[in-house]
């Protein structure tokens, strides 16, 4: 498949893909199929341990494509069609077993913001700016937007957002909680690739793949559902190499060689 509206490079185990559609990278219908497609080729390469998200130029993503919503106007079924697109995207991203990092350069609003709450991880430079203005065209957040944001922060917080419309800056993201760090520009990319190689450098990928799904789909089960998926996947790390190694090595106190197996 070629790509037209994302890029991507590699640093060791990490894939940087960028949202590349000039000149604020709205996320058209094609966009969104090409973000899909990426994302199952990382979850299936076993040489990518972790994703950082961005943003070419000045914008992360300014929401979806608006013009591709004038035909579709008084048809229903195509209403339903692009938030489904929209929200498989973003649980394709929730549901990834690897970390999935937001580094938000710029102005990330409405289906811009739905995609990087969909990341497990958000960080903010001072030139984002975030915001779900879909009330201000007819419309509600739909790629998941009044879902994730109420629980990301609460419900007071995600009605105060969506209801005004209004843009907030990376200070006030970080206060709510909808980012967990705040840097500069320049810091921005080196943050989250520091970031993203805490998560996976020294640890064994069975395990980590495996914290994250158990997080995260745990999030989505009641308490004792997720106590019982945690149980399994405990007993399932027992039967790697992986974890073999990291109790043999902790007991000779020296460190793990993690194969990934």
């Amino acid at each position: 498949m070629e790509f037209n509206h994302v890029t991507v490079i590699y640093e060791e185990n990490i894939a940087i893909l960028t949202l590349d559609s000039p000149p604020a990278n709205a996320l058209s219908s094609a966009m969104i199929t090409e973000l899909r497609t990426m994302l199952k080729q990382f979850q299936d390469d076993s040489n990518v341990h972790a994703i950082i998200l961005t943003g070419a130029g000045k914008f992360f993503a300014a929401g979806a494509n608006i013009k591709e919503f004038v035909p579709a106007m008084g048809n229903y079924q195509k209403g339903m069609d692009m938030s489904k697109a929209g929200q498989d995207l973003c649980n394709e991203l929730e549901f990834m077993t690897k970390p999935v990092i937001a580094a938000i350069n710029g102005p990330a609003l409405g289906g811009g913001l739905e995609v990087a709450m969909g990341c497990h991880f958000r960080i903010a430079s001072e030139k984002a700016t975030i915001g779900l203005p879909e009330v201000k065209l007819g419309l509600v957040p739909s790629f998941g937007g009044t879902q994730r944001l109420s629980r990301i922060t609460s419900v007071a917080t995600a009605l105060e957002l969506i209801l005004t419309g209004k843009h907030i800056d990376g200070d006030k993201a970080l206060e709510l909680g909808i980012v967990q760090a705040k840097v500069s520009s320049d810091e921005l990319m080196s943050t989250a690739k520091t970031i993203a190689r805490s998560f996976i450098e020294g640890n064994s990928m069975q395990s980590i793949t495996r914290a994250v799904e158990s997080v995260v789909q745990g999030a989505q089960k009641s308490f004792s559902d997720g106590l019982q998926r945690e149980k399994e996947i405990f007993g399932e790390l027992f039967l790697t190499e992986d974890a073999k190694e990291g109790v043999q090595a902790f007991v000779e106190k020296r460190k793990p060689d993690f194969r990934h197996q």
